[in-house]
């Protein structure tokens, strides 16, 4: 027989940005979520009318199988510190990490939202004084704090949906997805992200594509109607990264690099990339003083600079010309 979905988000260490980002979902909206696709909310801390004990009975009633668990989303991390005890991270007098545990271990589907439970994030980075950890992964490792070989009751790892914050739509679908019994068909990558939104790179749609093939690179930071391609100076990392930000736009309008904005590959594991690049991000990194020391799709420096020089020489005259595009 047919019944809701019944969904519980829970908040780790994070900002909140994937929450608000949800709420402003689209295609299909969190309205759709609840009225159309079959979503019912058990608890969310921006969304639920329970505070304090009433929080706890609900908690209860899916620890003691009362309730079935469905689907379980984690946005930020899981806070172990300090030393382990996670009372960093208190919720209803107990650490919250033991309220993760036990309801990952509940529920038919676990979903990571946003970078800070995918990854750990920026709360992982070191020094990680909160001990922070991602829920499969800490950075690029396999473990975090489930462990690698986590699965759900529906035999899946975590589903990753990352991204500083996750894009609305991203989630919502995925959701939708779920809910309406087509789990199966979210195909993961190596990373445990859904194929659909994280197969391409975030270059794929850039409206700068062509600069990036002239390697003609913009001067200044912000010009977001100025002729040229931000990897080269400003740090872009639109090549390197896998996220569909120039396909499914934000607010249905634009995307960062659109806007004359570098991508800083907030979809990978090793976001951010403070050890890349000491002191900023929206700098690239050079060997020789020409070469960037990341360069994108698996070519080598010495290929990179030949290719590069070959396509400077060949440019033509438009791609060269310092004005705006009307």
């Amino acid at each position: 027989m047919w019944r809701l979905a019944n969904v519980l988000w829970m908040h780790g260490g994070a900002c909140n940005g994937n929450t608000q980002s949800f709420l402003n979902a689209e295609e299909p909206t969190v309205i759709d979520l609840v009225t159309d696709f079959g979503i019912n909310i058990l608890y969310h801390h921006s969304l639920s009318m329970e505070f304090g004990e009433q929080v706890r009975h609900v908690f209860e009633r899916i620890l003691d199988g009362e309730v079935p668990l469905d689907i379980f989303v984690v946005e930020g991390t899981v806070i172990q510190g300090p030393n382990g005890t996670g009372r960093y991270d208190m919720l209803l007098d107990r650490p919250k990490k033991d309220w993760i545990w036990e309801f990952a271990h509940k529920a038919q589907y676990v979903v990571a939202v946003g970078d800070c439970a995918c990854w750990g994030g920026v709360p992982a980075t070191s020094p990680n004084p909160s001990e922070s950890i991602g829920l499969q992964y800490q950075k690029g490792s396999h473990g975090g704090f489930l462990g690698a070989d986590f699965r759900s009751k529906a035999g899946l790892p975590v589903i990753n949906i990352p991204g500083c914050p996750s894009h609305p739509d991203w989630v919502t679908q995925i959701l939708v997805a779920i809910a309406t019994g087509r789990a199966e068909d979210v195909l993961l990558d190596e990373l445990q992200r859904p194929q659909t939104f994280f197969k391409t790179f975030t270059q794929t749609g850039c409206t700068r594509v062509q600069y990036f093939e002239w390697k003609e690179p913009v001067e200044e930071f912000g010009q977001g109607t100025r002729k040229g391609c931000l990897f080269y100076e400003q740090g872009c990392r639109g090549p390197m990264t896998h996220s569909p930000c120039n396909r499914i736009l934000w607010n249905r309008q634009s995307s960062k690099t659109r806007a004359g904005m570098p991508c800083i590959g907030c979809t990978e594991p090793q976001f951010p990339f403070f050890d890349l690049a000491p002191g900023t991000v929206f700098k690239t990194q050079k060997i020789f003083g020409s070469i960037p020391k990341e360069v994108p799709k698996d070519s080598d420096p010495l290929s990179y600079s030949v290719t590069a020089a070959l396509a400077r020489a060949a440019a033509p005259k438009w791609a060269r010309e310092d004005m705006f595009v009307p």
